[in-house]
């Protein structure tokens, strides 16, 4: 059942990405621009941007750090001016550092929560206002499997990514009858830079490429969630529903943490 406007023509589409300068962000930029779609682009590498996004009409690059939400306001304004609006804004700005419960200080999970969670919350209130006066818009949101619940390794991640879970089911709350489509996307193990610090072996793990096409596909149905790749994900969905104390040891055995 889809519970969104299905997306699948991209053609003229005006899609904003925040987090587009590398892995599943870049891939996707390249997939939409090959569909037609005119990207406009933010992170804060406007070297890797422009690397991403090329050079013509189908494409701006817009330098902009997630933790500055002036910057985010000023992104948004030069895509209105160049191109009227948008109508698509995915946000999957992330950054992840792997950390145990004794090694924590304080602090230490103030820029991941910036860059995770609070960086979503003012892309969408930067975007949102304009597509609720036109009555149609799209909000992406991109999380993680890591968000169903807590992970070894990822005390900080996992807690930012049910946030975003959360947040998207909120907003799909507010915004479906208002003609706004919300989805958020959980990826299990991707290829990106983020996941080459991990030391442990990745199940499933696939090419950001892949990514962006399961994205795509998701939008295409009108889903709320896309996960991906189901080989892997279906598991963890499913151990969402353990009782806390098989859930514990199924964890430990298969991470050996």
């Amino acid at each position: 059942m889809a519970l969104n406007p299905r997306i699948e023509d991209w053609q003229g589409k005006r899609v904003w990405i925040v987090g587009a300068s590398t892995g599943i962000g870049a891939a996707l930029a390249r997939e939409l621009i090959a569909r037609g779609a005119r990207v406009a682009g933010s992170a804060r590498s406007a070297d890797k941007l422009a690397e991403v996004l090329g050079a013509g009409g189908a494409a701006l690059a817009l330098p902009a750090d997630v933790t500055q939400p002036d910057a985010l306001a000023a992104a948004h304004g030069r895509i209105v001016a160049a191109w009227g609006g948008v109508d698509v804004l995915v946000y999957m700005a992330g950054t992840y550092k792997g950390v145990r419960a004794w090694k924590l200080r304080p602090g230490m999970a103030r820029a991941e929560f910036e860059t995770n969670v609070l960086g979503a919350f003012d892309a969408v209130a930067v975007a949102l206002p304009a597509m609720l006066e036109r009555g149609a818009g799209t909000v992406v949101i991109v999380s993680s499997v890591a968000g169903y619940r807590g992970l070894p390794m990822s005390l900080i991640y996992s807690a930012t990514k049910a946030a975003l879970i959360n947040m998207a089911e909120t907003l799909y709350l507010d915004l479906a009858a208002k003609g706004i489509g919300v989805h958020v996307v959980n990826p299990g193990f991707v290829e990106t830079p983020l996941t080459a610090q991990n030391k442990f072996r990745m199940p499933a793990l696939i090419k950001a490429d892949e990514a962006a096409r399961e994205i795509l596909a998701g939008l295409a149905r009108g889903e709320f969630e896309t996960h991906f790749p189901k080989r892997f994900t279906r598991w963890l969905k499913l151990m969402r529903h353990l009782p806390h104390g098989l859930y514990f040891r199924a964890i430990h055995r298969f991470t050996g943490l």
